[in-house]
């Protein structure tokens, strides 16, 4: 059984239970997956699962290193690969194999890994949720940080200090996502919620660790 499995977010829509509760949902198009590598504690140190998701790439948009890499599987067309590490007794995967939606069952859970969409450079209020000046009484500050640090000690401003930059494109992960439908026939898993990133963009999904 393999412990996850990657694709594509579709987009998001909402689907009616036998109780006439609405439901949001995220479509995703996840698979087929083909095994690259299996790393063993033997060879590599640990144990963990290479899988590469299966869709059609031209070749010249594939590196050598990287055609090398999947021609000793026997896998072509494949971009996108991740790494998702094993615990003691998933070993029956191999080289070749080929992991599919339909080992996702529905009401299960699963942890969704995406990129935030990138918003570009932002301020503090938007992006740390910084409440801000006064916005009369001759405020000179309504949007800015603040103070950022101390004169005489330390004399520099400490990492980690929250200002304007660069938000989102980061990695994010939405835990315990429950499946509410399994479509095999179109390799499309249904989960609850939202799922970070934009629709087209890749996604890793893992079971849960409960």
């Amino acid at each position: 059984m393999s412990p996850g499995i990657l694709g594509k977010k579709i987009g998001m829509t909402q689907l009616f239970r036998a109780d006439g509760v609405v439901v949001p949902v995220t479509l995703l198009k996840a698979g087929p997956c083909f095994v690259v590598q299996r790393k063993t504690p033997a060879t590599d140190g640990y144990d963990a699962v290479q899988l590469a998701l299966n869709e059609f790439v031209k070749a010249k948009r594939i590196n050598k290193p990287e055609t090398g890499h999947l021609k000793k599987a026997n896998v072509e067309g494949a971009k996108f690969l991740h790494e998702f590490r094993l615990k003691g007794g998933e070993g029956d995967l191999k080289a070749g194999d080929k992991v599919l939606v339909s080992d996702f069952q529905p009401s299960e859970k699963v942890d969704v890994i995406g990129t935030s969409k990138g918003r570009g450079f932002a301020g503090v209020v938007k992006r740390h949720h910084f409440r801000g000046g006064e916005g009369s009484h001759g405020s000179m500050h309504h949007r800015a940080p603040g103070s950022i640090g101390a004169s005489s000690f330390p004399s520099r401003v400490v990492p980690g200090m929250r200002m304007g930059g660069h938000m989102g494109n980061e990695q994010v992960t939405v835990r315990n996502l429950e499946i509410i439908e399994v479509d095999t026939e179109d390799n499309v898993l249904v989960v609850k919620g939202a799922v970070p990133g934009p629709n087209g963009g890749y996604v890793m999904i893992r079971r849960s660790k409960q």
